[in-house]
Parts: C-alpha cells; structure tokens; sequence
C-alpha cells in the first residue's frame, strides 16, 4: 500500500473544515458545478462510512458516503475521494475507498455509486452503469458513471432517477 505511516479513523464533523480545505486544494472551486456534488447537498455524509487519512496529525485524504436513491432503491454515493496532491499515488485513495466499502457492506449497504474513472474504480470493484439506466440530476458523462454491488445481484432491476436521500 503506502510506505507511510497511515491513519484511517471514521470523519467526524469536527473534520469537516479540513476535509473541505483539502477538497479546495485538491479539486478547485469548480467541484461545487460537478453533478456528484449536487447529490450531496442538504444532504449530510453518513460519518460511519466515511473516513480521513492522517499521517500524525495531518490529514492527507478523506472520502465521504452519502445517502442517495437510485430510482427507488436505496444506495451510498462515494465521494468525494481527496488526496492531498502531494500524497497522490502512495495507495490513499485505494485504502479509503476499501475501508468505506467495508464499512458499508457490513452495516448493510448494498450499492454504492460514483462518478469517476473505470481503470482507477474497476479494480475495487466498480463496474459501468449501463447507457441510460440511470438518470443523474446534471451532465455526467455515462462512462464515468459506475457502481459497486455489495451484495451480488443487488444492482438487477434497479433504474430511474439518482437523488439525494433527503
């Protein structure tokens, strides 16, 4: 994984103005236009799942989930994934992401949905929505939508519109 001394603890919401000062540095003020983030709104991060990378003290990632539906099933939206830019490609985003899906399956959830890159997500198990399954609030393009059934079978039959869980 990483050569680091790394820390993975459950977000708390005392995180909260670290974890958005990260997102700045890492994503821009162009994150809050993004389709993902529109789900997010009003909408709070479920604290057991999502989690903070420390290295000491110094929080160098952090991934949140949040409640979504997906037509009329119930599901977690990943995200967003950040890693301290200058931390990238030491296996952060890989530990955070395996611990929130651990975390997830065993507090009974059964999908989680994301928006990003198949090479990067494929291998933790995240698979491509197919073309027009499922309808984002926004522009996403459709290759990036992705989901991971933590539950074999979970994702059969389910369609419609994503919304947040409010």
């Amino acid at each position: 994984m990483t050569d680091l001394s790394l820390a993975l603890s459950p977000e708390t919401p005392a995180d909260a103005p670290v974890v958005e000062k990260l997102a700045e540095r890492a994503f821009g003020p162009g994150r809050f236009a993004r389709t993902a983030y529109r789900l997010r709104e009003g909408v709070a991060p479920d604290y057991a799942l999502s989690f903070v990378a420390r290295v000491g003290t110094l929080v160098v990632g952090a991934n949140r989930m949040t409640p979504i539906r997906l037509g009329d099933t119930p599901a977690m939206l990943l995200g967003p994934l950040i890693v301290d830019p200058m931390f990238r490609s030491r296996g952060i985003g890989r530990a955070l992401i395996g611990r929130s899906l651990e975390a997830a399956k065993a507090g009974g959830r059964k999908l989680v949905l994301l928006v990003g890159d198949e090479p990067y997500y494929g291998p933790l198990g995240f698979k491509r929505v197919p073309h027009g399954r499922l309808v984002m609030p926004g522009p996403v393009d459709p290759a990036r939508l992705l989901v991971s059934e933590l539950v074999e079978g979970a994702f059969e039959g389910v369609a419609g519109a994503v919304a947040g869980a409010r």
